[in-house]
């Protein structure tokens, strides 16, 4: 019983590797770590190990990618702006950017900006998305004074 997905690295020692499938969200740890990464996005294909199949292996590999965060001194663009402007406090609004990835915006109370920010670079779910989109890194953007924030996802 093999699985064919795109998984997120979450963690990586010498031994083993944790993956999380960003189809369905299932944890799988392998027995053994091919030499892995944490924030790694792989597409490829799993299967049980050992006789008692509770752990499993990378048996196919097809894409390997580092994924990366990161908070920049950059303002929201117009268009995030606008989108923030259409939506109450704390509503998200996703748009496909052109090409690869998507673009997040969320309204938060200006004085939570900040934590709202921390928020997004620290959640695994973040990085999960990205590697589901097919994209290497996340900019955060934000606008205290507006309470906005953007989260592009970016090849």
């Amino acid at each position: 019983m093999t699985t064919e997905s795109t998984f997120l690295v979450t963690h990586a020692d010498d031994e083993s590797a944790v993956l999380h499938d960003t189809a369905d969200g299932q944890i799988h740890t392998l027995a053994e770590n091919p030499g892995l990464d944490a924030d790694d996005a792989i597409e490829g294909t799993i299967a049980p190990a050992g006789p008692m199949e509770l752990a499993w292996e990378l048996v196919e590999m097809d894409a390997r990618r580092s994924l990366a965060t990161e908070h920049s001194e950059e303002p929201p663009t117009s268009q995030e702006h606008e989108l923030a402007d259409a939506q109450e406090e704390g509503e998200l609004t996703t748009r496909e950017r052109a090409g690869i990835g998507e673009i997040h915006v969320l309204t938060v109370p200006a004085e939570r900006v900040q934590e709202a920010v921390d928020d997004v670079l620290d959640d695994e779910a973040t990085l999960v998305r990205a590697a589901r989109f097919g994209v290497n890194r996340v900019e955060v953007r934000s606008d205290a004074e507006a309470g906005v924030v953007a989260v592009r996802y970016l090849p």
